[in-house]
C-alpha cells in the first residue's frame, strides 16, 4: 500500500460534517482516491453528538465569550444537579445541533439513493405542539397539538368550528400552494410576513397562525411567505410517506452525526481513507495552475492532491446571527409527549415544542420576543437513560436560556 505522501490524492477532504461526508461518500464511489481528514477525534463537525465525558472537553475548548476564527461555537458552560446520577458517560449523546429530517426532504432521498439509510435506524417524530400560557393564575399553562391533517382538524377540540374552517381552507390550499391558480394568490405578497398573508388573505387569528408559523420552526417568525409556504408544504406532503401519524424522522443514536459516521464508514468500504485528530498545517503555492495542490497536515505530512475541499462550518460568517443553545437532561420520561396520536402508527421518539414569542419569562420579569422551540427526545433515541428525557433548544435570544425559570 502506498503511503498518504507517495499517492496523488483525487480529493482531500477536511471536515467530517454532513456535507464533507456524504461528498466522500459519492466520490468513493466513483473510483476516486479520497483522502478524509478532521482535526477532531470525533465525527461529525457542528453536529457531533459527545459523551459527557467528550462534552466536558469540548465545553473547556469553547467557553470563550466570543466565537473566533476556528469556531462557530462561543460561551459554552455546564450546569449540573447538586447530585447528579452516577451512570456511565457513555449512557448519554449530547447533539451540538438537532434537527429533524422531513420524509419529502432531499437529505433523506440523497440517503436512500446511496443505501447508506440500511445502516441508519429511523425513529418518528411525532406531535408538534404549542405552549399556551394561562391568563389565570390558577389554571396551569398547556401544550396544545398542531393539527396536521384534514382528518386533526376535524377532531381537535381545541379550535371553534368558524376557526376550523378557516384553517382547513388554507392547509387545502397549502397542499397545492405552487398551482398555477393558487401562485397567483400569493405571488403578490412572496415577499411579505407570513403572518400578514395568513390574516389578509384566509382570515386566521393570532392563535391560528401560532399553529401555522410552528410548522415553519423559523427562529425569528419574520418568515416571509414564499419560504413559509414551501415550509408547511413540505410538512404536510410529508405525512404519511413512511406510515401513519408522522411527517418527519430523527436518526437514532444523534441525528444528523449518526448520518456522517454512517457515511464516512460507508465511504471507508467505498475505499476512502479517514484519518481523525489530523487537520491542515498549511498549503502551498502552486507554482503553476494545473500541478496538483500540496498540502502540510498536522501530523507533518505532505499530500498531493488534484483537488481541496475545506469545510466552512467552523468559520463564522461576517455579521452572522448567533443562535443560542440549550441541552437539558431532565429526569423524567415525560410520557405523555410521546403518546400515539394515530391509530397502527409507530411510537414516536421525538415530539416538537414550539413556545411563541412572550410565552417565556425570565427571571427578571422579561418577555421573550423570539420563539423556543423545544424537541423532546425520549429514551428510545439512544442519546439518555431510561427514564429520562433529552430537550434541545434552539433560540435566537440568549438571555432566555439563561434566565429562564
Amino acid at each position: 500500500m502506498e503511503s498518504l505522501s507517495d499517492t496523488l490524492w483525487d480529493v482531500v477532504i477536511c471536515g467530517t460534517g454532513l456535507q464533507q461526508s456524504l461528498l466522500a461518500l459519492s466520490l468513493s464511489r466513483s473510483g476516486k482516491k479520497i483522502l478524509h481528514i478532521d482535526p477532531k477525534e470525533y465525527y461529525g463537525g457542528p453536529d457531533a453528538a459527545l459523551s459527557l465525558e467528550e462534552a466536558q472537553r469540548w465545553q473547556a475548548e469553547h467557553a470563550s465569550a466570543s466565537a473566533t476564527a476556528s469556531s462557530i461555537f462561543n460561551s459554552a458552560t455546564i450546569l449540573q444537579s447538586p447530585e447528579p446520577a452516577n451512570l456511565p458517560s457513555r449512557s448519554y449523546s449530547l447533539a451540538l445541533s438537532t434537527q429533524i429530517i422531513h420524509t419529502r426532504s432531499a437529505l433523506l432521498s440523497q440517503l436512500v439513493s446511496s443505501r447508506a439509510y440500511r445502516q441508519i435506524e429511523f425513529l418518528s417524530v411525532g406531535s408538534f405542539y404549542v405552549f399556551k400560557p394561562s391568563s389565570d393564575a390558577q389554571i396551569p399553562p398547556t401544550l396544545s397539538r398542531i393539527p396536521s391533517t384534514r382528518e386533526d382538524v376535524f377532531s381537535t377540540t381545541a379550535i371553534p368550528a368558524r376557526a376550523k374552517r378557516s384553517l382547513m381552507k388554507f392547509l387545502k390550499f397549502v397542499l397545492d400552494y405552487d398551482s398555477e391558480s393558487n401562485a397567483e394568490v400569493w405571488r403578490s405578497h412572496a415577499d411579505e410576513p407570513l403572518t400578514t398573508f395568513l390574516a389578509s388573505q384566509f382570515s386566521l387569528d393570532n392563535e391560528l397562525q401560532a399553529y401555522v408559523l410552528a410548522l415553519t420552526m423559523s427562529l425569528d417568525q419574520n418568515v416571509v411567505t414564499r419560504d413559509g409556504l414551501a415550509v408547511i408544504n413540505r410538512h404536510l406532503t410529508s405525512m404519511g410517506v413512511f406510515g401513519p401519524g408522522f411527517a418527519a424522522v430523527y436518526p437514532k443514536w444523534g441525528g444528523l452525526s449518526e448520518v456522517a459516521q454512517v457515511a464516512c464508514r460507508a465511504g471507508a468500504v467505498g475505499g476512502g481513507i479517514y484519518i481523525l485528530g489530523t487537520g491542515i498545517e498549511k498549503v502551498v503555492d502552486q507554482a503553476e495552475v494545473d500541478e496538483p495542490v500540496e498540502v502540510v497536515l498536522s501530523s507533518g505530512t505532505t499530500v498531493k492532491t488534484t483537488w481541496l475541499v475545506l469545510g466552512t462550518e467552523d468559520q463564522p460568517e461576517a455579521g452572522a446571527e448567533q443562535i443560542s443553545r440549550l441541552v437539558a437532561v431532565v429526569t423524567s420520561p415525560l410520557a405523555s409527549l410521546f403518546e400515539v396520536s394515530v391509530e397502527a402508527a409507530p411510537a414516536p421518539a421525538v415530539a416538537v415544542i414550539a413556545y411563541p414569542p412572550g410565552s417565556v419569562i425570565t427571571k427578571d420579569g422579561i418577555a421573550s420576543e423570539q420563539p423556543v422551540y423545544v424537541y423532546a427526545h425520549s429514551s428510545d433515541t439512544g442519546e439518555c437513560p431510561i427514564g429520562q428525557s433529552k430537550l434541545p433548544l434552539p433560540t435566537l435570544s440568549p438571555l432566555y436560556l439563561s434566565q429562564v425559570s
